[in-house]
């Protein structure tokens, strides 16, 4: 009799399948539409879901109750991509300003938290200034301590603004220190010394009075010359990597936040893992640094810290995720960016603007049909009046001409139009930032509320 039931048991459901059997076409609709739900799920959520989803909040609501469906995603990212400033100007103005005003509380309260040595850092600051402004014989001292410091923090920051983001990074390598060590290296050569009357240097190159001759100019003595700001630009950019890093870690420890999608990449790469069939090259190529920052630890982070390396917030957000010391991930980082990586890429600017090197550059552009001959005298003229402009004596103004050269024009709005689009793309974060805490207070609200 258990058989017999068994059996019809079998038989009907065979008969219900192949009556109501789907074709492929609608197989495959289905498992692509249960990819797409499993996207929409982060694979943060489900390891809380198997160490216990019932878990409370202290609010009272769990936090997968408080987490968007996949839909409300979608309808929340288009909304944050139409908030910028050419779209909705007045409400991405207005949510800038409340994103501005709600981080200024939080950054004065945890600066309270510090209260002591935020005092002991004003009162230094502080006992600086009074000795600054009283006269005696202390003055050259605290003047030269205070031209060097504001000169190393002015580096520092651009290498922070190169590679923080928010957004968009300020190409500050580029703009700023390229061009610092082209000039140097330009004066270099033109007066055969580095030794550059201070002041004006660093805010204006002039060739030393006594001429120096029968001394050839080496690389490592430009080099010498330019060590100081490349490094701190360096160490700015190592700092510029700490968000990635210090947010990956924050998900990990503290759970993860279901509206932030700076961790999205991280968790589809980790989907496609389990499909490299449908990996694109950038894909491996992000894998491939994932695996090594895992792998090798701190030399696998100074590898791809020592050289130009667009995915390195990947490796940040690698190191924060599988909790890797701080000290090994900033250190590294910092070695390889503030040492290694400034070495070469000030030995290519040097070698790239050799005096002989660059001449030859120049004339080799006449050889280009057409516009060959219209660009090589503009620049020759542009080096031209660079090496007048060494050699003119102290105290003089550079030739009013300079500043017609159509080149020295064509860059310093290239340079403008950048710093531009820089502030553009912080406001915009920043309304997007606000959009999602909005979002977020929100469901908040309404799983309080249930």
């Amino acid at each position: 009799m258990g058989k017999g039931k068994r059996s019809n048991k079998r038989s009907a459901k065979a008969g219900h399948c192949s009556s109501k059997s789907p074709s492929k076409t609608q197989t495959t609709a289905v498992s692509e539409q249960n990819h797409i739900i499993a996207m929409g799920e982060t694979s943060a959520q489900q390891r809380y879901q198997r160490k216990g989803g019932s878990a409370k909040q202290a609010n009272g609501s769990s936090m997968i109750g408080t987490a968007p469906t996949l839909e409300e995603k979608l309808i929340e990212k288009s909304e944050r991509e139409r908030l910028v400033v050419w779209r909705q100007p007045v409400t991405t103005l207005h949510y800038f300003v409340r994103e501005c005003g709600i981080l200024g509380r939080e950054y004065m309260v945890k600066l309270w938290r510090y209260k002591k040595m935020v005092l002991l850092i004003a009162m230094i600051v502080g006992s600086y200034y009074a000795a600054y402004r009283t006269p005696g014989p202390h003055q050259p001292l605290l003047q030269s301590i205070a031209k060097k410091f504001w000169w190393c923090w002015w580096w520092l920051w651009l290498g922070i603004l190169s590679s923080v983001g928010l957004g968009t990074g300020l190409h500050t390598f580029l703009l700023y220190l390229g061009p610092h060590i082209a000039s140097v290296t330009l004066a270099a050569y033109s007066c055969n010394s580095v030794e550059f009357p201070s002041p004006p240097y660093p805010d204006d190159i002039l060739c030393p009075e006594e001429e120096v001759l029968g001394k050839e100019m080496s690389i490592l003595t430009i080099m010498s010359k330019v060590r100081l700001e490349a490094f701190m630009w360096g160490a700015g950019t190592a700092l510029g990597e700490l968000p990635p890093y210090f947010m990956a870690r924050g998900a990990r420890l503290s759970g993860y936040d279901p509206d932030d999608e700076e961790m999205a990449e991280f968790e589809e790469l980790q989907r496609l893992k389990e499909r490299p069939e449908d990996m694109s090259f950038l894909d491996r190529a992000k894998l491939s640094v994932e695996k090594l920052v895992e792998r090798v630890g701190f030399f696998g982070i100074l590898a791809c810290a020592s050289i130009p390396n667009p995915l390195f917030d990947l490796a940040g957000i690698t190191c924060g995720h599988f909790l890797v010391p701080f000290w090994t991930f900033f250190g590294a980082t910092l070695i390889g960016k503030a040492i290694i990586k400034m070495h070469i890429q000030k030995m290519f600017v040097i070698i790239a603007f050799n005096e002989a090197l660059l001449a030859r550059a120049v004339g080799l552009l006449a050889l280009l049909p057409v516009v060959g001959p219209k660009l090589e005298q503009p620049f020759k003229t542009f080096l031209e009046k660079q090496r007048k402009k060494f050699h003119r004596k102290p105290g003089t103004g550079a030739s009013g001409q300079d500043h017609a050269n159509i080149l020295a024009w064509v860059f310093e709005k290239l340079i403008l139009l950048m710093i531009f689009y820089f502030v553009l793309s912080i406001v915009n974060s920043f309304a997007q930032s606000y959009h999602k805490r909005i979002h977020k207070r929100n469901r908040e609200r309404k799983a309080a509320q249930d």
